[in-house]
């Protein structure tokens, strides 16, 4: 060990005599990089997809590019201890130091953040392993609650308070009952009238919307899928399925408009929940001040109405309202909790990846899994603040 050390220290006067500086070390090898954050991946384009705004009849009676998770960053045998290049940038998330195996134990990555987030109610959108506006905004919830300085981001001191209990990644073996709800969806307001059901329409949005992850992700999971071919008992990679663990009742709700954000608080004014959520596309559709929970509704029809629709083609040969079926591909999703303002609600979609880009004509549209724990814990009469 004393030879060891006095070699270093004659390399490191060498370093000063002939002027071998930090690109010089870089070089060598003795510092390492840490990987990019890559940019949050686009939603998926779909077509046509309805823009939910009337609340259902109150005839009817959960579940998103894989940027590989990055390894925490060990510097080189033999090099500078702990010696890193910090990245520029707002978006710049540290490598976690290394850590002993076992759980629980603190997330070292944007994909185990995001699951740990959601089991304290914190939602990150999709999951996709990336670190985007809607991770940020989750992050920042948690900080408030936990008292931690309000960063948004995924530091040192945040990290040790997201303790991870599993793996992040498991297995999910496709079930014969999964294939049998897979369903077509048609692509008009009378034909979607005429089905018994809107189901799932593939499997690959069916385990992806099982694990509250964005569809995009568990393709980049399992790059050597056929998604066409695949069957009962066939093996997919999944993040691990995690949900909020927090059942208290929901004793208010607040949402913000300009952060497209609705948080959920208990009897002691505490902060539950904070989920992202579309707004109206049209400022004179955003009811300010102070609605209440009239209804809450699970597994919901929808009425299709023509006014609401005015850029409908369809809609005005119709020139009637249609009864559209429940199913997670419903305009409405999976639960519908009605406001006390006519028309006006917060409910599920066909497309969680949308949530909090697009806008709809005046509800309040939540992911199917979002919305569906949301209408577990809320009643009737509670006050619904919404805020610019």
């Amino acid at each position: 060990m004393l030879a060891i050390g006095l070699i270093f220290g004659v390399v490191a006067w060498l370093g000063l005599v002939q002027g071998w500086g930090p690109e010089w070390v870089r070089r060598q090898g003795w510092l390492i990089e840490p990987p990019p954050l890559m940019p949050e991946s686009p939603p998926p384009a779909r077509s046509s997809e309805p823009t939910p705004a009337p609340p259902p009849p109150a005839s009817n009676s959960p579940v998103t590019p894989e940027p590989e998770a990055a390894a925490p960053a060990t510097p080189a045998t033999g090099g500078p201890a702990g010696g890193r290049v910090r990245a520029p940038g707002l978006d710049y998330v540290p490598p976690a130091p290394a850590m002993v195996a076992g759980y629980p134990r603190p997330v070292r990555d944007v994909l185990e953040a995001q699951l740990v987030l959601i089991r304290h109610g914190f939602s990150p959108g999709p999951i996709d392993g990336l670190f985007g506006e809607q991770t940020a905004a989750a992050l920042a919830a948690f900080q408030e609650k936990s008292g931690l300085p309000v960063t948004g981001r995924l530091d040192a001191d945040t990290r040790a308070r997201l303790l991870i209990e599993a793996p992040a990644l498991g297995t999910y073996v496709v079930t014969s009952d999964d294939v049998a709800r897979l369903t077509p969806i048609s692509p008009t307001w009378l034909g979607k009238s005429q089905q018994e059901r809107l189901d799932y329409e593939t499997l690959l949005e069916l385990i992806a919307e099982k694990h509250r992850a964005s569809q995009r992700f568990v393709e980049r999971l399992n790059p050597e899928i056929d998604w066409q071919r695949l069957g009962p008992g066939d093996t997919v990679q999944v993040p691990r399925r995690v949900d909020p663990t927090n059942n208290t009742p929901v004793a208010a709700l607040r949402i913000l408009l300009h952060q497209r954000r609705l948080l959920a608080y208990d009897a002691a004014g505490r902060l539950m929940a904070s989920l992202p959520c579309s707004i109206a596309r049209r400022v004179e559709k955003r009811p300010v001040g102070r609605l209440e929970v009239q209804v809450v509704i699970p597994n919901p029809n929808y009425t299709f109405d023509p006014a609401i629709y005015p850029e409908s083609a369809e809609g005005r040969r119709l020139g009637r309202r249609l009864v559209v079926p429940p199913g997670p591909n419903n305009p409405v999703g999976l639960a519908w909790i009605g406001l006390s303002r006519p028309g006006y609600g917060i409910h599920g979609t066909p497309v969680p990846e949308n949530v909090g880009r697009t806008e709809s004509h005046g509800c309040f549209r939540l992911a199917n899994w979002d919305v569906v724990w949301l209408s577990r814990l809320v009643r009737p009469g509670i006050p619904v603040d919404i805020e610019p």
